[in-house]
């Protein structure tokens, strides 16, 4: 597991490109047969994938962690952006399909990833937070018949926003919050803007009260995405690559624009877990 110290905004406004890249992209993921996992001092979120090709990946605590194992203090949050597949938490297997969600809470003991066909693997992305409670595991879908631990996405949790005229037609989908999903802090769903739009979040905000991690995906290889950080009087950005991640600290502004239509995924760790609760910035602001 790689560790990742928190930086001040007084600090951050002379790094290099070199430096903000180092200090806040995630790389390097979705390696197959392999778990990825970065922990950063940011509110302890740690964010991670897993592509279990030739055989089944198990979660694990690590040195890092000191605990007997991964959740025992800890929630967790699942996407899976590839092909079909499983998760086994406890003594209950899932099926994870693209696109569906788990959330898995604090206290089980067992967790496995494995795909269904290793010619299209799956790519399992998660974020994980300290945890103080266990809420009930479930899996989370777009669609289906809901069950005692299976969560369909209502309706009002589909949000579609902005205009292709702004560049910014976008559909917000939300797993992970109050109402449909319960957890202890952690807030997490994905957006995809429609074709020809390029910008989210913009008019960009920040939180004092969270942290934030994109995951960026659906992108041709010789398309990037210019991730725009740091305070509104003094942004930065760092170009982005097919499923790479990238961390926001509380204070930082974090938005994007892509050469093409993207998706990205968004997982919330902090003070609270109220979507709204946001410190917009005006546009005459920014520089």
């Amino acid at each position: 597991m790689e560790l990742r110290t928190a930086s001040s905004p007084k600090d951050v406004k002379f790094y290099t490109t070199e430096r903000l890249r180092e200090e806040f992209l995630i790389d390097d993921l979705f390696k197959p047969d392999e778990i990825k996992m970065v922990y950063s001092h940011i509110d302890r979120i740690i964010t991670g994938s897993a592509v279990p090709v030739k055989g089944k990946l198990s979660l694990s605590a690590g040195d890092e962690l000191r605990a007997d194992y991964f959740l025992q203090r800890r929630e967790l949050g699942v996407i899976n952006i590839g092909g079909a597949g499983k998760i086994t938490a406890g003594d209950k297997s899932y099926e994870v399909n693209h696109k569906d969600g788990m959330y898995i809470g604090m206290g089980v003991e067992n967790v496995v990833f494995e795909s269904v066909d290793e010619k299209n693997p799956a790519k399992f992305y998660f974020n994980s937070a300290p945890a103080h409670k266990s809420y009930k595991t479930v899996l989370i879908k777009f669609e289906g018949t809901p069950a005692d631990d299976v969560v369909i996405i209502k309706d009002e949790n589909k949000v579609e926003l902005g205009s292709l005229e702004e560049s910014n037609h976008r559909v917000i989908n939300k797993y992970i919050l109050p109402g449909q999903v319960e957890s202890c802090q952690l807030v997490m769903g994905m957006t995809a803007l429609k074709p020809g739009s390029v910008w989210n979040t913009m008019p960009c905000h920040t939180h004092d009260r969270r942290m934030e991690v994109y995951l960026y995906f659906d992108m041709d290889e010789d398309s990037v995405v210019f991730h725009y950080m740091g305070e509104p009087s003094e942004t930065r950005h760092i170009v982005m690559r097919n499923e790479q991640a990238v961390i926001s600290p509380s204070w930082s502004i974090h938005a994007g624009s892509g050469t093409k239509a993207y998706t990205f995924i968004w997982g919330m760790v902090g003070e609270n877990q109220e979507f709204t609760d946001m410190d917009n910035v005006e546009m005459k602001d920014l520089k």
